[in-house]
This record gives structure tokens, C-alpha cells and sequence, in this order.
């Protein structure tokens, strides 16, 4: 007896809303999420990735383009992550989805936005266009000043991943050529900050009578802080700076609290000091009242008043 294979079992197979929107089914897509509309941010079982993500993966620009279009209750999760943390802009540079990328960023895509291994969109970009030696996605990514600088998990940046594959001259260009444009920029803009955060401390220290000892400290330490900064914006390596710990003496009603006050505004202003605030304690707030309750009690002010000043 011949038998015939069952073409209704093959029919009958459910496609999913990633099947859709892998395939670029905008028609089937619009339906099944108009039926459904729970599946918008819906994750498939393997990737854990979003409709979002797997149309941006194979650059299918429509169904990308009505995902973020979307009216309905909700809204699609733009900066949704897969299981290696990756965004759908991340999808889309990885496998050089120009369109795909290009319609993420103009709807406020997070271009430094970084995987579980620390790389950013171009880091990825990049790496495609080793493999397929064309960068439309990393000229797009660009033009929208994603940071050459940006580091991954092993301290590597888009420019350091190039080096290790083949040679391409045109790409090295391109990346160098926005990573000096960038460097120049940082530098403009650490050096106006530089001359305001100075001009500020001038202004601060003209009003306080006397102290030229102190002033003379708080310019060295202020212009070293400020120095630092400049050297960080032209990407060059800085150290640690040693915190300024001092001791304030005097007889009482010679100022000493005022100055401490005064200092954390100033050391604040300079970049020192992540806070001005000025904890003020007293004998009984360190001492305890038992055997064994000083230290504790000592500690928590301490912790109590990191980042600003201890007095």
C-alpha cells in the first residue's frame, strides 16, 4: 500500500512572533502581536532575546521600524538584554544590520551601552568588519560619537581588537581618525572646565581675610586635581592621588571650624572631595559608654562622614 507524507503536520507547525521577525514577515508580524499584544518584549527560549533584538540581529528594517513605532499599552524595551547581556543595538552592529542600527540610534538607542564582556556596539562593529571588510555599521556608529576609547573586560579597546585581526587601512583610518577628533574634543572641553573650577576657587578664596599658608595649599592642590583631569581627557595614564589629611590647632574662637568649613566647599569644588558636607563631633560622640563601645562608636562616624570632612 503507498503511502503519502502528511503535508497538514508540516502546515500546521505554530510560527512564533521571532519566527516572524527573523523571517521579516511584516504581515504575519502585525497580525500575531495585534492578536497578542503580550509578545511585544516576549523572550525566546535559547537566547532569552526579544522580538526587538531579532530583527536587528538580521536587519530586517521594517519589522525594527514598527517595534518602535509601537502605540500600543506598552512600549518596546529598547535596551532589553539577552543572556550575554547584549542590547538590539549590540545585535545589529554584530552582524553589520546598518538599517537596523541606524533606526535603534535615532530612537535613543544607548550607544555605550555594554555586554557581560564589557564590549560596546563598535567594539562589535568592528569585529564584523574584520570578518566581512566592509564598516557601513561602524561609519553609522560613529557619526553618532560612540567612544573609540571605550574599554572592554580585558581592557581592549575597538582600536586594540583591529590590530589583532587582518590588516585593513581604511578601517584603522577611520577608528583613529575619531579617536584623535574625540581625544581633541575631551581636551577643549577639560580645559575650559579647568579655567571655571579655578576662577570659582579664586573667587571663594578672595573672600576669606588672611590664611596665605592655606590658600597657597588649596591652589597647589586644586591646580594638581585640575591638571589630573586634563591628562585623563588625552587619555593619558594618571595616578592615585594621596588624600590631603590635615590637622586644624588653635585655641578656641580662632576659626578652626570655620575654615573646615570653608575647606570642604573648596575641596568639594576642585573635585577632592565627592561631597562638602562637614561632620562635626565631639568627646562624646567617639567615646563610649562601656568597655568595648568606643571603637564601634568611633567607626560609624567615620563611615558617617567619608567623602566630606571629619572636624
Amino acid at each position: 500500500m503507498q503511502r503519502y507524507p502528511d503535508r497538514r503536520s508540516r502546515s500546521a507547525k505554530p510560527v512564533t512572533i521571532h519566527g516572524y521577525a527573523q523571517s521579516g514577515d511584516l504581515l504575519g508580524f502585525q497580525k500575531l502581536l495585534r492578536e497578542n499584544p503580550s509578545l511585544l518584549n516576549e523572550r525566546n527560549a535559547v537566547m532569552a532575546q526579544t522580538p526587538l533584538h531579532v530583527s536587528a540581529g538580521y536587519n530586517k528594517a521594517e519589522i525594527v521600524k514598527f517595534l518602535l513605532d509601537w502605540q500600543g499599552p506598552d512600549k518596546v524595551e529598547l535596551e532589553a538584554r539577552n543572556m550575554y547581556g547584549e542590547t538590539p543595538l549590540h545585535m545589529a552592529a554584530k552582524n553589520g544590520c546598518n538599517d537596523a542600527a541606524r533606526l535603534l540610534l535615532v530612537h535613543g538607542a544607548f550607544i555605550e551601552a555594554k555586554a557581560n564582556n564589557g564590549m560596546t556596539p563598535l567594539h562589535l562593529a568592528v569585529w564584523y568588519s574584520l570578518r566581512a571588510e566592509e564598516f557601513s555599521t561602524v561609519k553609522t556608529l560613529l557619526e553618532y560619537n560612540a567612544d573609540c576609547s571605550a574599554k572592554d573586560d580585558e581592557g581592549m579597546t575597538p582600536l586594540n581588537h583591529l590590530s589583532k585581526g587582518r590588516e585593513n587601512g581604511k578601517l584603522q583610518a577611520l577608528l583613529l581618525s575619531h579617536f584623535e577628533e574625540q581625544r581633541r574634543r575631551r581636551a577643549i572641553e577639560a580645559c575650559s572646565e579647568t579655567k571655571a573650577k579655578m576662577d570659582e576657587l579664586e573667587n571663594e578664596l578672595s573672600n576669606i581675610v588672611g590664611l596665605h599658608e592655606l590658600k597657597v595649599q588649596l591652589r597647589k592642590w586644586a591646580k594638581g586635581m585640575l591638571l589630573d583631569e586634563r591628562r585623563k581627557a588625552l587619555g593619558l595614564k594618571v595616578g592615585t592621588r594621596r588624600p590631603p589629611h590635615m590637622a586644624f590647632l588653635g585655641n578656641p574662637g580662632t576659626g578652626k571650624t570655620m575654615v573646615a568649613r570653608i575647606l570642604g566647599r573648596l575641596l568639594h569644588m576642585v573635585g577632592i572631595l565627592p561631597t562638602d558636607k562637614v561632620t562635626e563631633v565631639q568627646r562624646t560622640d567617639l567615646v563610649g559608654e562601656f568597655v568595648g563601645h568606643t571603637g564601634p562608636k568611633t567607626r560609624r562616624k567615620i563611615k558617617d562622614a567619608e567623602g566630606g570632612i571629619l572636624l
